[in-house]
Formats: structure tokens, sequence, C-alpha cells
């Protein structure tokens, strides 16, 4: 496969996103279904997208969901490693047909909930004991029923969960479902919208409509065992070994190496440490934005490359520091010299619509990071906030802020803390809204992979690797960029 084409000259400057298009040209692919999205970059992902590893993005529960429909979620370094063993182990135990249900327990009150999940239409809580400390599942007689989540909106803020569920819980045996059309029929003839799915006496997870029929357009990624996959970082500072070990140990599937600065004799260290334990999965390494980053990070140990300084929205480097590149060029020359030694680069940040997730395919990614747009969703890490104007939201920060400095060098003594803090840089709060009318992160998967899909109908582009060859990109002006936007409001 070449590379994707430009339509007249190559430019002389550097290009972002909004500076460039992609032209149509002749295509034989008839439907969006046709399209394959699996990257091919030496993870079993089946679609190109990557949650970002910040603390505000992605936890365990996103990590679960977006694997599910095949992307991959990459937990940040900032955690304890005991925290990293204990999320990557719970990921593993999610169903990956199921939804992972919400239990919460009966003494919850309303309030509480909320915090959790918003009153919205098909989603709903499980009333009842949660699993155990081993990760034993509950067993149907330690569920007090269904809560439709709408309930939440008219209930008084006090009143405990146990005390709105009535009569029988509807469920369907795992064993008896065929397949995900089965479940979805099934649900249609009950005259409901969500059930819980029991195998032998246990609750194994939930199913609503929404997600069976996303069970039958999506390609769960798993590893050789069949469980759902996820990604872990370390940094490059501090006992890398042991941290690799021990996120191979708990069942790890690809380990990112990460730092801010990439090219760098730290990183370089760091990556011939974790290629000469020979742990057997995808190692990423970055981040970084030139040609010269990707051989000399390839010549380390790495497979693939994390590509982005400065695009990301909590990210203030560039003004800062006036480091950086736009994102586009650096998607556009990374990749090129990845293919070349038969590595991969992942685009991290920039993406504000799905046009832009194609874009940077379209310059050669493998996969697409995502960040601030997955922050707010429902499955995000904490609590959701209500604004006085009653709009629901998660706070974002960025990773080299001062909030994310005192967690990550929390344990230090006070004045090593306040000299980290002097040079922090970055965004501590930043208000993600919840989409009303896509609150869930596989809503978002929905939303960019439908208008992906048919990028690559457009293109005649059936792989990702056709789409790399096929894409016709041309260049405009800021004002062709603002004549493809919708109008809100009537001229």
């Amino acid at each position: 496969m070449g590379d994707m084409e430009f339509i007249g000259e190559p430019p002389t400057v550097d290009l972002t996103y909004s500076d460039v298009f992609l032209a149509p040209r002749r295509s034989a692919i008839t439907s969006r279904l046709q399209v394959d999205l699996a990257p091919g970059d030496g993870t079993t992902a089946t679609i190109p997208l990557v949650s970002s590893n910040m603390n505000s993005v992605t936890g365990p529960r996103l990590a679960a969901a977006l694997a599910r429909r095949g992307g991959l979620g990459v937990l940040p370094q900032d955690m304890p490693l005991q925290a990293l063993d204990a999320a990557i182990r719970w990921v593993k135990r999610q169903p990956v047909h199921w939804d992972t249900p919400l239990i919460l327990a009966p003494e919850t009150t309303v309030e509480e909930a909320r915090r959790v999940l918003p009153p919205l239409e098909g989603h709903g809580i499980v009333v009842g004991r949660a699993e155990g400390a081993d990760g034993e599942l509950p067993h149907v007689s330690d569920i007090r029923g269904m809560l439709p989540a709408s309930r939440l909106a008219t209930a008084l803020p006090d009143a405990a969960l146990g005390d709105l569920v009535r009569g029988p819980v509807p469920s369907i045996d795992a064993d008896d479902v065929t397949d995900a059309r089965h479940a979805f029929d099934l649900l249609v003839d009950a005259d409901v919208e969500m059930m819980t799915v029991v195998r032998k006496g246990r609750l194994v997870g939930t199913a609503t409509r929404r997600s069976a029929l996303r069970s039958t357009l999506y390609r769960p990624a798993v590893d050789a065992g069949g469980r759902l996959v996820v990604a872990a970082a370390i940094g490059i500072n501090g006992d890398v070994e042991a941290k690799a070990r021990a996120l191979a140990a708990a069942g790890v599937d690809v380990l990112v190496v990460d730092t801010a600065h990439g090219h760098q004799e730290g990183m370089l260290r760091a990556l011939g440490v974790v290629a000469g334990l020979g742990l057997g999965i995808p190692v990423v390494a970055g981040n970084i934005v030139t040609a010269d980053g990707v051989r000399d990070l390839v010549a380390a140990g790495a497979s693939i490359l994390k590509v982005g300084v400065g695009p990301g929205a909590m990210c203030t480097t560039r003004m800062m520091t006036a480091v950086g590149r736009p994102q586009f060029s650096a998607v556009l020359e990374t990749a090129e010299a990845a293919r070349d030694l038969g590595a991969h680069v992942w685009a991290d940040g920039g993406v504000r619509y799905p046009r832009d997730v194609a874009l940077a395919l379209a310059a050669g990614a493998a996969s697409v990071m995502i960040g601030s747009w997955f922050a707010g969703t429902i499955e995000a890490p904490g609590s959701l906030q209500t604004d006085a104007d009653g709009r629901i939201f998660k706070e974002s920060w960025g990773m080299a802020s001062t909030k994310a400095v005192q967690e990550r060098f929390g344990r230090l003594d006070a004045y090593e803390r306040a000299r980290k803090e002097l040079f922090a840089e970055g965004i501590s709060s930043s208000r993600i809204y919840l989409d009303p009318l896509r609150p869930s992160v596989e809503d978002l998967v929905d939303m960019i992979t439908s208008g992906v899909r048919s990028s690559f109908t457009y293109a005649g582009a059936a792989t990702v690797a056709e789409f790399h060859d096929r894409a016709r990109v041309g260049l405009q002006s800021a004002a062709g960029y603002e004549e493809g936007k919708a109008l809100p409001v009537s001229w």
C-alpha cells in the first residue's frame, strides 16, 4: 500500500485537521457495513479508537465498555500499582456479550445514584448486593429489583432505591440465547427495555435493546482467552521493569510507555528495559511528532508510536513552550516512517468531530486516541455534577496540570511536591458536559464509527490499509472549513 494522495501540489506548511478535507472518488463499496475498521496494529482491536491514559478519561468501567465494542482503553500511569492491577483484573472479569451491570445497594439514595447515572431512557440500575471482594458474581437471590434510570428524574432525592423497585426482575438465561439478534427479539417480546442476564443462578450482566443491537454490529476486542482487552500506561521513571512485569502478570494486553516528550534518552532506556523482558505484548511509546522520533523509538523496542504534542483540549504545551506540531502533518510524517519499519502510529489528540478521526486515519494512523471527548460520558471516572442551569458535567484536567501533579506526586514531601507544582502546566479543571443525545461512550463510538465508515465508502476503501492508500486530501481555507458546518438555526 502507498500513501494517501494530495490534490494539487503537496503543502509547504504543516497542517492540522481543519486545514484539510477528503475528496470522494470512484467507489465500489455500496454499504457502510462492508467496511472493516480493524486497525491491524498488532492489538486485537476491531475499531480504530483508543481512550487516552488520562485520569479523567479512562477507568475500568470505560475500558470495559470500549473493548466490548472493539476499541481499547488505556488505564493511566498515575494509578497506584495495586489499583492498576485491580482495574485490569476487573476488566477481565466483565461480560463480553452483555453489559456490565450497574449494581447499587438498596439503601443507596436517589441523589447518590444520580452521581453515577443520570435519568436516561434505555439505562437502568440493578438494586441489590454487588459482587464480592473476590469477584464472585451476585446470586439472583441478592437482587432486589431493577430500576429504570428515568425513574431517578421524578423520585425524591432522599428516597432509597430499594423502596422504588416493584415486581419480579425480568431476566433471560444466557445459555438460552443463541445470538445478539435473539436477545433483541426476547426483549421486544417481553416488552421491556432492559433485562438481567443470569447463568446458573448468578447475575452475569444486563441487556438492553440498544446493547443487543450493537452486538450485531460490533466485534468485541478480546484476548486469546476470550476476555475483554485492556491497556495500561507506565512512565519512564522509577522501577520500569517491576511495573511492566506486574501489569503483564495482571493480564494487560498492551503496554504504553508514556511521557510528554517521548524522544528523549529516558524513554529509550525505559523501552530497552521493557523490550528486554520479552512480555509478548505490543509496546506503545510516545509522544513524538517526527520521523526521527519514530526511528529511534522503534529501534529501542516500540511497535506502536503515540503521536501528538500539544493538540489536546486540556493541553497548554504549545502556548507555554511553543513546542509541538500541527497534528495532521505530524501523523502524516510519522506514519510514513513507521510503515517503512513495520511499525504503526496512534494519533493522539486534536479530534473534535468524526471527520478528524477519518483524517487521522487518512494520514496513516492505525488508531486514534481520544481524551476529553470521552471524558464527558457516564462511563468516565468521576462523579456526575450539575451546574446552576441543571446541565450535567464531569471534570477533566490535563496530565501536566497542578491537579495531575498533586495526584502523581502526592507521596513526596511537601517541599519536593511544591517544587513540581511550581512548574505545572495545563488545565487543572474543565467542565466537560454530557451530550444529552450521546451520554455514553458507546453513543460516541456509534457516531464516530458511523462517520468514519462513510468516509471509507466515499474513498472506495473496505479496510484501514486500503483507506491509507485511497484517501484523497485537499487543502481548504478557514471559510471552506466553516462552510462544512451545519447551521444550528435557519438563515
